[in-house]
């Protein structure tokens, strides 16, 4: 059976883009985050998957769901009642985004994606960003 297609887990603008770290320990934005939002927002799940971990990370609230294929979804700051081993289906309401913990200047949900443990840009697998293509250049 083919997996649902991935959409985002809220309707809203970026308000900060994923940023590639030049190593695994530097600096970067791991993810998007989406917003303004209002706290209590439904958070839905990108695409089909299992809850992998809910809990509180350093001051925050966060929802992981590994989605198969090597994905993993984590979302911030996100209250649930799901538990780990349920299964969600895109679209599904996953949570909703707790109170801002000051990541941004107003309340927004953190979305990251890692694939087989790196860190790639969620908007690629929703289609609302284009992959970057790297050209030859030319002779000058």
């Amino acid at each position: 059976m083919a997996q649902a297609p991935w959409r985002l887990p809220v309707t809203a603008d970026e308000l900060r883009p994923f940023a590639r770290p030049p190593s695994p320990w530097g600096p970067g934005h791991r993810g998007v985050d989406l917003g303004p939002l209002s706290v209590g927002a439904t958070i839905r799940a990108p695409t089909d998957g299992e809850v992998s971990f809910t809990g509180v990370v350093v001051d925050r609230p966060v929802l992981s769901i590994r989605h198969g294929k090597g994905y993993l979804s984590s979302f911030e700051p996100v209250e649930t009642t799901l538990e780990v081993g349920d299964r969600v289906s895109a679209g599904d309401p996953a949570g909703t985004l707790a109170a801002s913990s000051g990541h941004c200047d107003a309340p927004c949900l953190h979305w990251g994606v890692r694939l087989y443990g790196e860190y790639i840009n969620p908007l690629l697998l929703t289609g609302d960003v284009e992959a970057s293509v790297l050209l030859p250049l030319g002779d000058e």
